[in-house]
């Protein structure tokens, strides 16, 4: 069943008008030197608050260990990285760190990266954070803007790895690679993600989603492949941070580190009645729904039918 509706591409002439630009509208960071920066914040800052016209930044190959934040009065910037391997955007820190200024991170300041602006694309570029195993919330990547859309990007990290953490907002993941330990994909926001790799270090849960009772869809999963580590093979699909969160995986394959029950409450039964979780047609080892909870559902060909790009997305057509 083909559940994406194809339409013209725009982004084709969006980043042809780009490259027709003047060269202040282009900016290449380089560790060496070579570039007009040497740090990716460097690069950001260059841009003119109120930006509302397309600001491509090109990052070469390298290990960029800096916080990183895409302010909100900057949107339409693009990153492009060299090699999706090799040009890291990294920092360590974590929940609990105390900053000179005697403040203390948390879930929501902990992040390696921030995107605030409206109209983000990514592609070819890690987003790490090495706090540790141990470390506790230690979040790569938190976007908080609306229309963020990443190709062929890697988040990695432990827990809270991935944070969409604008309620409502929209976002579009495609080709990314995503790893962590707990609850690594989490978040209020709206999110896509097609033909992704998800990868589990940790017996424990792969979202913790806390869509708001009022948002149609939460985090919708077609297409993707879920692994874990050789030991690992006690992984929800899910737990509810809020009561009302959506979780739905169409036509992905999942190895045997899902269990057979496949979501689990948070400890909470009365979230039995309100959570939002859904399959259809997964296939692999990890996949059964005979075994699944009463409370989950499994989608039919028609239910499935409302979970195009169109409905989730809108009007908005992400760069592909």
């Amino acid at each position: 069943m083909k559940l994406i509706i194809s339409s013209i591409n725009i982004c084709f002439f969006l980043l042809l008008a780009v490259f027709c630009f003047s060269q202040k509208n282009k900016i290449t960071v380089a560790q060496d030197g070579s570039g007009d920066f040497t740090s990716v914040q460097a690069a950001l800052d260059a841009v003119p608050e109120g930006n509302n016209s397309p600001f491509i930044i090109f990052i070469r190959n390298g290990i960029y260990k800096e916080v990183i934040v895409v302010d909100a009065r900057k949107n339409f910037i693009s990153l492009y990285g060299e090699n999706n391997l090799k040009t890291i955007l990294t920092y360590d820190n974590h929940a609990g760190v105390k900053l000179p200024n005697g403040d203390t991170l948390n879930t929501w300041t902990c992040a390696s990266i921030f995107v605030y602006g409206n109209d983000f694309h990514a592609e070819n570029i890690t987003f790490q954070n090495t706090a540790g195993f141990t470390a506790g919330q230690a979040v790569a990547l938190r976007v908080e803007g609306n229309r963020a859309s990443f190709k062929d990007c890697r988040m990695t990290g432990n827990q809270d790895v991935l944070f969409l953490s604008g309620s409502g907002v929209k976002h579009y993941f495609e080709n990314c690679y995503i790893e962590g330990t707990t609850d690594f994909i989490f978040g209020a926001a709206t999110a896509v993600f097609q033909n992704c790799h998800i990868h589990s270090k940790k017996n424990s849960h792969v979202t913790a989603a806390s869509t708001n009772s009022i948002i149609p869809f939460g985090f919708v999963f077609i297409n993707c492949e879920l692994t874990a580590d050789p030991a690992i093979n006690k992984v929800s699909l899910g737990r509810p941070w809020s009561a009302t969160a959506s979780v739905t995986y169409i036509n992905c394959w999942m190895g045997n580190h899902i269990i057979p029950a496949g979501w689990d409450n948070w400890r909470n039964p009365a979230n039995e009645i309100t959570a939002r979780y859904a399959e259809y047609k997964s296939t692999g080892p990890g996949a059964d729904p005979s075994s699944r909870v009463p409370w989950a559902k499994q989608l039919n060909d028609e239910e499935v039918k409302k979970f195009s790009l169109q409905n989730i997305l809108g009007t908005w057509q992400p760069c592909k």
